[in-house]
């Protein structure tokens, strides 16, 4: 892996972050720039398990679950970019701010997850990033997050 890598698929994210079902929210991470941008992409399906109960009858995507996809992404994103694959990155959020939620998301949307880094250096242990999350081009949701990386020791 190298820090000119432009996509991770899901075998490299999950080599990257720890998350895994039910709570490993992103699909893939496509048009990564470095660490400055990238955007990452989640397949909404019903069988997630949110849906059993997030509503009966009418199945929203959580907002919650939505800023932690972003999260991931951003967490992808820099994870690339500093060669992390099977290193053990742990990524914990410090602030959530400036969140708005525009639309629904329902199963069957592509959420795309739009992050720039608005703080942060390699190196660095804090970083900052805004995101948006659209489907078919319609905001969902937007948010800033600050958040710790927990490189480990070389």
């Amino acid at each position: 892996m190298s820090s000119d890598l432009k996509a991770a698929d899901i075998a490299l994210i999950q080599r990257i972050i720890p998350h895994r079902y039910p709570f490993l929210l992103i699909d893939k991470v496509i048009d990564i720039d470095g660490y400055q941008t990238a955007t990452g992409i989640k397949n909404v399906t019903m069988n997630e398990p949110h849906f059993q109960g997030h509503f009966p009858g009418k199945p929203i995507m959580p907002g919650v679950t939505i800023v932690e996809a972003m999260a991931q992404t951003a967490a992808v994103m820099v994870g690339t970019a500093l060669d992390m694959a099977d290193k053990n990155m742990l990524v914990y959020f410090m602030a959530i701010d400036k969140c708005k939620f525009r639309r629904m998301v329902v199963p069957g949307d592509v959420l795309q997850l739009h992050l720039q880094t608005a703080r942060g250096k390699p190196g660095g242990k804090v970083w900052k990033f805004t995101g948006k999350a659209e489907v078919d081009g319609e905001m969902a949701c937007e948010a800033e997050f600050t958040a710790m990386m927990e490189l480990p020791a070389p």
